[in-house]
């Protein structure tokens, strides 16, 4: 269970000794200058990471929104922002590297937090080259953290298998109440891999759901607090995505209130495997 009263700066211990943040913003599907909004709200609302990738096409603005409120906070340092971008497609080995290293200078920011393969496809050989690329990043200083994205349990096994000189901490998976991937998360926490939740509010397709109704009124909670809340208290790490600035600083409130036991079950009995986006964790 993870820590009792976790807020937009609860550190996560990751598997090679450095952490981030609990709570991330994500910025999928928005444009440019919606991005650099968000991240502007999300940081001063006290978010601390933030969550992009080059298939977005909005490293740039995100990473010159990050900069361009550092500089107005000087009490804030770099190293204090947590910056995720992921690589858009596995390829052979040179074609992955220059492309982690043009991710690392599109946004500006000297160097990139934690860097993901964003999916499983392209076959093993491009999985392995491409992570080989981003051990070499990570060894360069480009990357600090090395990890993975919609890989399942086989991706996984192929990846540790290959004896790689970095294990990836993180495994980037879309995870809430209506669709818990139970034996996915199992298998990333028994082998140290932190879970990090994609549209942990299931994009808000089940927001008027009775029993997310039911206990946001008892706990007091908005749906969507309720949802990060429950990511937060199975130890993933949530991205929740908006736009607007008052349901921003709302999705990071959740010290507030604590689902009990019985909850946390009755939450994960709505499994349904409802996939909002795209779903390659079988991809070959």
């Amino acid at each position: 269970m993870a820590n009792s009263s976790p807020s937009l700066t609860t550190p996560i211990r990751l598997n090679n000794g450095l952490t981030m943040p609990q709570i991330h913003l994500g910025v999928y599907l928005m444009s440019g200058a919606e991005a650099s909004h968000a991240v502007h709200h999300a940081l001063d609302a006290g978010y601390r990471a933030v969550d992009s990738a080059q298939m977005y096409r909005n490293e740039k603005q995100v990473g010159n929104a990050i900069l361009d409120w550092l500089k107005s906070h000087p009490d804030v340092k770099r190293e204090d922002i947590h910056y995720t971008t992921k690589l858009a497609s596995n390829s052979d080995y040179a074609r992955a590297r220059q492309s982690i290293s043009k991710s690392v200078r599109e946004c500006g920011l000297g160097y990139v937090d934690l860097f993901l393969l964003h999916s499983p496809y392209g076959g093993k050989q491009a999985r392995l080259e491409s992570w080989r690329a981003l051990e070499d990043a990570v060894k360069d200083g480009e990357v600090r953290i090395a990890g993975v994205s919609n890989f399942g349990e086989k991706h996984l096994e192929e990846l540790l298998a290959s004896k790689p000189r970095i294990t990836p901490a993180v495994n980037q998976i879309e995870v809430h109440p209506f669709n818990t991937r139970s034996n996915l998360t199992s298998y990333c926490q028994s082998h140290d891999i932190v879970v990090e939740a994609y549209a942990p509010l299931a994009r808000a397709l089940r927001m008027k759901h009775p029993t997310i109704l039911e206990l946001s009124k008892k706990y007091g909670c908005t749906a969507g607090q309720l949802m990060v809340r429950w990511s937060c208290q199975h130890g993933y790490v949530p991205l929740p995505k908006s736009v607007r600035k008052e349901r921003i600083v709302e999705n990071g409130q959740i010290g507030g209130f604590e689902i009990d036991g019985r909850d946390m079950k009755k939450m994960d009995g709505l499994d349904e495997y409802l996939v909002t986006d795209w779903d390659p964790v079988d991809a070959d």
